[in-house]
């Protein structure tokens, strides 16, 4: 009992060190490549409450917090989620044994980041892609997150189910079980981006597509760099540990 808890405590450590790392890289992604299309927005958000009529409740009242001071902030509010993802992270490694059987762990790792990467950030990207400042009604704030969840966690139901289904394959041979279990990922995807609404929010005219998409490709970017360096660098805190620990003790893979 205290060896199991003693090796998960190992791997969490690993995971939540890995989740800092991968949020620092995430937050310099947005620091230098999302804060460009950031200024855009903000710069077509300034020019439209300029052309508001004076007392239209437009006028901007100046920014509590610096722009400086707010990029700083997103810097360390990515490694925060990082460290948290990655504790999320290592107990989901510590749990895929059978999902990932047969594969060395640094292969388990960048796999499983992989899928909940395509799951938690790809897919409700397709369907509901990040906006800029300046589109977006607060109204439908709240709306827009339970859509977005909801994607969320649709997405990883499909994730699990996916490993559940390779599982239940596992008398075909890998190139067969590995192009019906995609096939059915891909089905349960379309589905899902069928079944869901549609954005409840219009893009206004004023808003550049160029600097639109920018930014939406820009903070996938973010995400994926977040998910990949976690998969990366968690693989490779683990990996190492697990053989020491086989040479050791003779143990089975993690």
């Amino acid at each position: 009992m205290n060896s199991h808890v003693d090796d998960y405590r190992s791997v969490l450590l690993r995971g939540i060190g890995a989740g800092g790392v991968a949020g620092l890289l995430a937050g310099l992604v947005g620091l230098v490549v999302v804060e460009v299309p950031i200024r855009a927005a903000l710069a077509v958000e300034e020019a439209r409450a300029a052309a508001e009529p004076a007392g239209s409740g437009g006028h901007d009242h100046g920014e509590l917090v610096g722009r400086g001071a707010q990029l700083v902030g997103g810097v360390l509010a990515a490694v925060i989620v990082g460290l948290a993802v990655g504790a999320l992270f290592a107990t989901a490694y510590a749990g895929s044994r059978r999902w990932f059987a047969g594969r060395p762990p640094f292969s388990r790792s960048v796999s499983l980041a992989a899928a909940v990467f395509g799951a938690a950030a790809l897919l409700p990207a397709v369907k509901y892609p990040a906006n800029p400042p300046a589109v977006g009604d607060p109204a439908t704030v709240g709306y827009r997150t339970v859509l977005y969840l909801g994607l969320i966690a649709a997405g990883l139901l499909v994730v699990a189910g996916a490993s559940l289904l390779a599982s239940r394959l596992g008398h075909l041979s890998g190139p067969v079980r590995s192009t019906v279990v995609a096939l059915a990922v891909v089905a349960a995807g379309t589905l899902l981006l069928l079944v869901f609404p549609a954005p409840p929010d219009a893009i206004p005219a004023d808003m550049p597509s160029a600097v639109l998409w920018e930014f939406r490709l820009a903070s996938l970017a973010e995400t994926a760099t977040l998910w990949l360096g976690l998969g990366v660098v968690f693989g490779l805190l683990v990996d190492p540990a697990v053989r020491a620990d086989k040479v050791r003790e003779g143990a089975v893979p993690a």
